[in-house]
């Protein structure tokens, strides 16, 4: 038996795991996809908010700064790419200089550090690319970017590292309290017993709550579709640039990523189906057209490629964080709905916190270990580091995504890692292996054949991401081996 099942591994789940795993406790992480970070993690606007947004009094509000705060030393422990660019909330008319004002105010109140409201030709001096009729903006040094799947696969990789366990395509779908022990059914016919369950099920966690509660929360889907444009682009702006915001959310944003190209989105639109990652033209117009109203010169000749992702928006309008008021034990992470991100590494020591409560206490562990082993990124190193790693495994040398400049020794280490890639999405989402230019175009074949060998499977059975998504069928002609 588990003391803890956390159901779900994206950035709450992985945040909340890995906290755990500083004490004494024996964990489990089930997840219904086939990898880590697959659903919402993976497709969100990568930003650490500042934290000026959302209102005090709420729990986005509350543990949006404090989550901001952590980051430089998670992603120092971790390896994790991050920078704090900073962010800048723009004004167009004298009425969303009103806006700024208000959350300059709200960010005080949240606790965010060293905010200013920059005139005109301040912020033009800041980012000349923008529109130059601007009335101002709110500007805040603390925000940053991120790759949110990377963190959620280094925050699993470490905790289990210390001692989690991982359990990939395992569907809950139904859960028991007898006496003191949980029960927690899966789709394969395996019953999983603990002592305590985090529901982190992100889109479904109102279903997970409704298995052993009453409803307590409904998760309303909301769509949001991008763009993501040539590492060409990627200087356009040098900070994070927010329209004012709406009733609608944080309005299209236009940023640099954290690896060199240039972010345009989201819309906002609620949907019936959560599993809905369509993108229409007519949304992705919308898109362009608001986007010029911040910055005139985006090329949209340079995007290299349109999603969405969509966001777990519960009807209460904020984070549903907490002990289940009917079933003791049973701990609700949901409506993490941004600034889910920002928040979670916050919102996993108070949620590790409440175990200590419900538990009488936890101790920790005197061999836990904080970071991972470092991961090698061909691309940033220089000339001598480079030969340096390539003289220890010629693998290094090879080059397989020319766009991206990711080698063939750092996939096979995606691979073999705690937590590992076992699908074309998976290398990509460890290596950036298909992110370039050409979108995998180059690179894809020779990561499927690296997959086969290296999993000891047929090139046929590789997928591309989720079940049944197999990309070969077989031969098209006999030849030889």
């Amino acid at each position: 038996m588990y003391d803890v099942v956390v159901i779900g591994a994206g950035i709450a789940g992985t945040f909340i795991a890995r906290e755990l795993s500083r004490y004494n406790l024996n964990i489990a992480i089930v997840e219904k996809a086939n990898d880590v970070a697959n659903v919402t993690t993976m497709a969100n606007s990568a930003i650490i908010h500042a934290g000026y947004d959302a209102p005090a009094k709420k729990q986005k509000g509350y543990f949006n700064a404090k989550g901001n705060a952590m980051y430089d030393q998670v992603c120092e422990e971790l390896d994790v790419p991050f920078k704090r660019v900073g962010s800048l909330v723009v004004a167009f008319s004298e009425e969303d200089k009103k806006t700024l004002q208000d959350l300059y105010d709200n960010g005080v109140d949240c606790g965010v550090p060293n905010m200013k409201i920059l005139t005109k030709e301040e912020t033009l001096e800041m980012e000349p690319n923008l529109n130059q009729d601007i009335f101002g903006a709110l500007y805040a040094p603390t925000g940053g970017i991120i790759s949110p799947w990377e963190m959620a696969i280094a925050l699993c990789e470490n905790a289990m590292e210390n001692g989690v366990e991982l359990f990939l395509n395992t569907e809950v779908v139904d859960l028991k309290k007898e006496d003191d022990t949980f029960k927690v059914f899966t789709a394969d016919g395996k019953v999983i017993e603990a002592k305590y369950v985090i529901n982190c099920a992100g889109l479904y966690s109102d279903k997970i709550n409704n298995m052993i509660a009453s409803p307590l929360f409904e998760i309303k889907p909301r769509k949001g579709q991008y763009f993501i444009l040539d590492k060409s682009e990627g200087n356009l702006v040098n900070k994070v640039i927010f329209q004012c915001p709406s009733e609608k959310g944080k309005g299209i944003l236009v940023s640099p990523t954290v690896h060199g190209n240039l972010l345009v989105g989201p819309d906002s639109e609620f949907v019936d189906d959560k599993d809905d990652l369509s993108t229409t033209l007519d949304a992705l117009d919308i898109i362009k057209e608001t986007a010029l109203m911040t910055c005139k010169t985006i090329h949209y000749g340079k995007v290299i490629r349109s999603f969405s992702g969509n966001r777990s928006t519960s009807t209460s309008g904020d984070f549903i964080i907490g002990e289940s008021p009917e079933v003791k034990g049973f701990i609700n992470v949901g409506g993490f709905e941004s600034p889910g991100l920002s928040s979670a590494p916050a919102v996993a020591v108070y949620v590790a916190d409440i175990i200590k409560e419900i538990s009488g206490g936890l101790t920790e562990k005197a061999d836990f270990n904080p970071r991972r082993r470092p991961v090698v990124r061909f691309e940033e190193l220089n000339e001598d580091e480079r030969a340096k790693v390539v003289s220890e495994n010629a693998k290094f040398g090879r080059v397989i995504c020319r766009c991206e400049n990711v080698t063939e020794g750092e996939i096979i280490d995606s691979i073999h890692r705690k937590a590992g890639a076992t699908t074309v999405k998976g290398v990509k989402k460890r290596t950036r292996a298909g992110m370039g230019r050409c979108q995998g175009g180059f690179c894809s074949p020779r990561v499927v054949e690296i997959l086969a060998r290296e999993l000891k499977c047929d090139v046929k059975d590789v997928l591309l991401d989720g079940p049944n998504s197999y990309i070969l069928s077989g031969r098209t002609k006999n030849v030889e081996e």
